[in-house]
């Protein structure tokens, strides 16, 4: 029985790893940059959370002011995790007169990363399936005459 959280975290490693790619590929495809783009030397970042954090409108709103601080403008909000932004290059003279707790090149938002978030989740269902094969255990020995 001992093989059975390790299959189950392999899995859910290859599920999460997988969903990656898949969002990687995703976002190449939606992130296509014309001539126009490239030529006024813009540069672009997209910024993550670990959670839904963006469906919330004061959360977005936050994030927007505090890229602005360093230049960026939002381009478009992929879905409730990943904002595109985008600043011209120029900008990038004015980083060392930032702010010490302003990044400009930060790509993710909140404390969790998607990685650990999938971390967590996966440390957290082993919790939960350890106590219930132990809750299993119990009750048969309770069992047992």
């Amino acid at each position: 029985m001992s093989y059975i959280p390790i299959v189950a975290g392999t899995t859910a490693a290859s599920a999460a790893r997988q969903r990656q790619i898949q969002l990687e590929k995703e976002e190449e495809e939606m992130t296509q940059y014309t001539p126009a783009d490239l030529d006024h030397d813009w540069e672009f970042k997209i910024v993550r959370s670990g959670t839904a954090a963006f469906r919330r409108r004061e959360v977005l709103e936050r994030l927007i002011e505090e890229e602005a601080r360093a230049g960026w403008v939002m381009l478009e909000k992929l879905d409730d995790s990943r904002i595109r932004f985008k600043r011209p290059r120029r900008a990038q003279a004015q980083d060392a007169y930032l702010p010490a707790d302003v990044d400009p090149y930060r790509t993710t938002y909140g404390g969790l990363s998607t990685q650990r978030t999938a971390i967590l989740l996966l440390i957290v269902g082993l919790m939960l399936f350890f106590t219930l094969l132990g809750g299993v255990f119990m009750f048969r020995l309770a069992l047992q005459p």
